[in-house]
């Protein structure tokens, strides 16, 4: 079959719609067209640079009539770094297309009732920039300026952009990744080489706690070995007083994966504090935490509407990270059981339940999947879960639990409108979806939480 276009071809398009990670999307002789940085209703000249059976890619060339939606994005790096997709977009367009989003989601997937679906508007913030209390740069060893530099891939590459300012990360992280650049290329602590798979530094990794102030640095090696590292630690903390951890992680696989399982305490702590209201929590290198601290709690309070907890409930806090939702609603609830797959996030939730005199929750290593289950067998039934999965969706086999042994209240928290929608097939079956709440956490980028609510069929 004769292609409809080819590579290197430019064609006039106008801009249907965004897609699924913010970009334009055309359509040329019937072709879907994939063009980043165009905005919908825009007529734009654009090169086509991949070429499927199914689809064609292209970039941007020429706007020929502009969106009156468009900006001029602030950050000097836009172009080329792949952290962020829409900054060129005004900031109330994109909460809508984050409704949008989800609504085209919803409708690929055609869930039972899809269209009588609640989408409430999403909730945004108001100062779009400098969120993100954690960052985590890639290194690696700039041959042609002779020094190590760190920073982010661009699009769909193992290309690196070298970043010193990254305007929709918190000032302070970035403050700690230039400084430890500046003594890594002091001390010349060899980069790792990802074609040679020699070297030792890959990663590093900053969080720091937006309430408390306090600041961990994780570096992530190829190799046990950390060289200068006394003089490392000793100048960082010279320079950055709140810098209270300095960690070392270990990751010698060849994976997507950018931990490894390996961490080392080099200096300080092993984990910074952080508090959302009146609750305070222990971060270690590897527990999940929300990177959008300002909007967390906001995310959040629409988990505990939409749970609607009375004391003498229980609740399940799957894939509970360091136990930040379950225990933001152990007052409220007659028991709270958590699990994940890292111990570490586990201890952190233990010690953070302690920390907040709470005495009804408990904690257990390993998945939803196998532990839900267990529980159930073992007479626990829960009254309310809250589900907040990885961008993967529900496991399968906690899907199945789910829909086999539903229970009264179910709150589903996604960082992935996708598979929310792909699971909602089957939820849709035994639970009665009353809302879908999105929720900008990620301002700048086309991600977007949602909060459904849930209850069992009568």
């Amino acid at each position: 079959m004769e292609q409809v276009v080819k590579h290197g071809q430019k064609i006039n398009v106008t801009i249907k719609r965004l897609g699924i990670n913010g970009e334009g999307i055309a359509y040329f002789r019937r072709l879907i067209v994939f063009i980043p940085k165009a905005l919908p209703g825009e007529k734009i000249l654009a090169k086509i640079t991949n070429v499927t059976a199914k689809f064609a890619e292209a970039e941007l060339i020429q706007i020929i009539q502009k969106s009156p939606d468009r900006i001029d994005a602030p950050c000097v790096f836009y172009e080329k770094c792949g952290g962020c997709q829409l900054q060129h977009l005004a900031y109330k367009k994109q909460l809508d297309f984050k409704r949008d989003l989800l609504q085209q989601a919803l409708t690929k997937f055609k869930p039972t009732g899809y269209r009588n679906y609640k989408l409430k508007e999403t909730i945004g913030m108001e100062d779009p920039w400098r969120y993100r209390n954690k960052a985590q740069f890639q290194l690696r060893y700039n041959f042609k300026r002779q020094k190590a530099e760190a920073g982010l891939y661009e699009t769909a590459s193992h290309n690196l952009v070298a970043i010193d300012n990254c305007i929709v990360q918190e000032p302070d992280t970035q403050t700690v990744i230039n400084t430890a650049v500046q003594l890594i290329n002091k001390y010349q602590i060899p980069i790792y080489d990802e074609k040679k798979n020699s070297g030792i530094l890959k990663t590093i990794m900053v969080r720091k706690g937006i309430r408390t102030g306090e600041i961990q640095l994780v570096f992530i090696t190829h190799t046990n070995k950390l060289p200068q590292k006394n003089s490392l630690i000793r100048e960082l903390t010279q320079r950055i007083p709140q810098l209270v951890s300095i960690m070392q992680n270990v990751q010698n696989k060849k994976t997507s994966l950018v931990m490894g399982a390996e961490t080392e305490l080099l200096w300080g702590k092993k984990s910074i504090a952080e508090a959302l209201d009146e609750l305070e929590f222990d971060l270690s290198a590897r527990a999940f935490f929300q990177l959008n601290p300002y909007q967390t709690k906001i995310l959040y309070d629409e988990a505990r509407i939409a749970l609607a907890l009375s004391s003498q409930e229980t609740l399940v806090d799957a894939y509970c990270g360091v136990g930040s939702i379950g225990l933001s609603m152990a007052k409220i609830a007659k028991e709270v059981r958590g699990m994940d797959t890292i111990p570490q996030a586990i201890e952190d939730a233990k010690r953070n339940a302690k920390r907040l005199g709470v005495h009804n929750t408990y904690y257990e290593t390993g998945t939803a999947e196998e532990l839900l289950p267990k529980w159930l067998q073992a007479g626990f039934k829960p009254d309310a879960i809250v589900v907040d999965p990885p961008r993967t969706g529900l496991d399968q086999q906690l899907l199945r639990t789910l829909t086999q042994q539903p229970v009264k209240k179910l709150v589903y928290i996604s960082c992935n409108v996708s598979t929310l929608a792909r699971d909602l097939v089957s939820l849709a079956q035994v639970y009665d979806i009353h809302y879908l709440q999105s929720v900008d956490m990620f301002p700048q980028t086309a991600r977007c939480e949602v909060v459904v609510k849930m209850t069992k069929k009568k």
